[in-house]
């Protein structure tokens, strides 16, 4: 592959090699592994970086968020992956500003990170080409599409791994796109064979909308989800 540069930015040691060991393995290079904003910020100014790596709990004065923001300023091109422990409202509201490549959550999963690695890559060396589409396909924005016939979801032209659970959860979303999808419903088309809570669907619900940048599905308090497309 074409040399990719990328820079890891997180203040735990231990996660930051083994980080740098698995992407290593992948094939792109390492510029450096850096603990706060400061230092990170350092780098952009000396080397060409291509994807950033990015805690958003990290030492010094500003967090993973600002970092970021600073480095889209000084780095436009550069792709930013944020992994973090806390999946919050607020910090997933101020990182979808500058539209990551993906928001993960630690510990992180190796496969969908090097997936999202892959996406990066495509969008830097193949300047955003969109999955050629057909009758099956939904396109849900410039970025995501969905097969209908082949339950598949596309990012730019890279399939997005979906288990089978996040798979029907997001079919049923599309069949009833636009339109509230209540928690019974969810409930029985999911498990249609035993009985859950809530709080389980919440957790699906949350990891699709990792996998959609949260972007799209919009929670109605107390009745359920409404996926959201032009």
């Amino acid at each position: 592959m074409k040399s990719i540069n990328v820079l890891i930015v997180e203040d735990e040691s231990i996660v930051a090699m083994e980080i740098e060991s698995y992407i290593q393995k992948l094939g792109y290079n390492i510029l450096g592994i850096c603990s706060n904003g400061k230092d990170a910020l350092q780098s952009i100014l000396k080397h060409r970086v291509d994807i950033v790596i990015m805690d958003i709990c990290i030492k010094g004065n500003i967090d993973g968020i600002e970092t970021a923001i600073l480095i889209k300023k000084s780095s436009p091109n550069s792709k930013i992956i944020f992994l973090t422990a806390h999946l919050d409202d607020y910090n997933v509201d101020r990182a979808i500003e500058i539209d990551p490549i993906a928001y993960l959550s630690k510990p992180f999963n190796r496969e969908e990170l090097r997936i999202f690695l892959k996406i990066a890559h495509h969008k830097i060396i193949n300047n955003h080409t969109f999955v050629e589409t057909d009758n099956n396909h939904i396109i849900l924005d410039n970025e995501y599409s969905y097969d209908i016939k082949n339950h598949t979801l596309y990012y730019y032209t890279e399939i997005i791994h979906l288990t089978k659970k996040e798979s029907d959860l997001l079919e049923l979303f599309i069949h009833d796109k636009n339109q509230i999808v209540d928690f019974y419903t969810i409930e029985n088309s999911i498990w249609p064979e035993k009985t859950t809570n809530t709080n389980t669907i919440r957790t699906l619900v949350k990891r699709l909308r990792q996998k959609l940048k949260h972007k799209f599905i919009e929670t109605i308090s107390s009745r359920g989800y409404k996926l959201i497309i032009n």
